[in-house]
């Protein structure tokens, strides 16, 4: 039996997953092409994905697992050809799990002790010292609590802040205020002093963050948004900060990547841009998520980390 590893990405990038993989996989053979021939096509047993372009996955009758090697699966659900009946698996790279963290408290402490204000002092050669209220003093609320958001909620917690985090399902983080279902959101955006979005991105939060989420936040709060570009109606934003309601944003991510040079975004004195490097996965810990999984299908074990088609993530 065949591994398949395919993606949209340079050689280079090709090239080096495959050598982590096969390091944590050295007795496997490799397909870097979807399969030209029947007998090729049949040998598939695991497809290792970034991406892949639609129909990449198509007829392959004997494949028994898709594990994508990012966190993000919408795009390939979007793939009218995917094999439904195939377990698809994200990753939970930990690596990237502890970069988000450290963004999120990047971001949560630059809005906390006005740092990007101060930066654009210098500019002006301005010299004023801001306030300095303290982390207990600065609530925080995390929209999404999977695995990736419950990391994040547990870092900030740890640092002092006042941490809600808000799922549609009930969950529990230890030092984390958790809400749930449309009141909690309610509760949270009212509280917070800075709303940072990781949820995942479904036809349900598609422009999640619109005119109603911006009014319904706490006068003066700030977001973050480390999640998708597609979870925020991006005109609703910029009405919001331009009346003064918020306060300033952070934007990791864009409806259209890379973000246009003609973009408001790029200039505005409230908005700080990132070019989508919050937390990226990180080959060598992810190559080791992969054979775990593999492992775990030929033993007949759990598989980690399996998308629920219906719910999109």
């Amino acid at each position: 039996m065949s591994l398949l590893l395919l993606g949209r990405w340079s050689d280079a990038e090709r090239d080096r997953w495959l050598s982590l993989l096969q390091a944590e996989l050295p007795n496997e053979q490799w397909l870097l092409a979807p399969p030209s021939n029947a007998a090729d096509a049949a040998a598939v047993e695991a497809a290792i994905v970034a991406n892949p372009a639609p129909g990449w996955l198509a007829g392959l009758p004997n494949l028994r697992l898709i594990q994508s090697l990012w966190a993000g699966v919408e795009r390939l659900l979007q793939d009218a050809t995917l094999p439904v009946n195939v377990p698809l698996a994200r990753m939970v790279d930990p690596a990237m799990n502890e970069a988000m963290a450290q963004t999120a408290l990047w971001a949560a402490l630059s809005l906390q002790r006005g740092f990007f204000d101060v930066q654009a002092q210098q500019l002006r050669c301005e010299w004023r010292q801001p306030a300095q209220p303290r982390a207990a003093e600065w609530r925080v609320l995390l929209l999404g609590m999977g695995e990736l958001g419950g990391r994040v909620a547990a870092a900030l917690a740890a640092q002092g802040y006042a941490v809600s985090g808000w799922s549609r399902r009930p969950a529990q983080v230890d030092g984390v205020s958790c809400l749930h279902g449309d009141a909690g959101l309610a509760q949270g955006l009212a509280q917070a002093d800075v709303v940072i979005n990781l949820l995942p991105l479904t036809e349900q939060t598609r422009h999640f963050l619109d005119a109603g989420r911006f009014a319904a936040m706490k006068a003066g709060a700030s977001l973050v948004n480390l999640a998708r570009g597609a979870h925020v109606v991006e005109a609703d934003l910029l009405a919001a900060l331009d009346s003064g309601h918020l306060r300033r944003v952070v934007l990791d991510v864009f409806e259209q990547e890379p973000l246009p040079q003609e973009h408001q975004f790029w200039r505005h004195p409230k908005v700080t841009v990132l070019p989508h490097c919050a937390a990226q996965t990180d080959p060598r810990s992810a190559a080791s998520v992969v054979r775990a999984n593999l492992q775990a299908l030929r033993s007949g074990a759990a598989l980690q980390h399996l998308v629920q088609r219906a719910q999109g993530y």
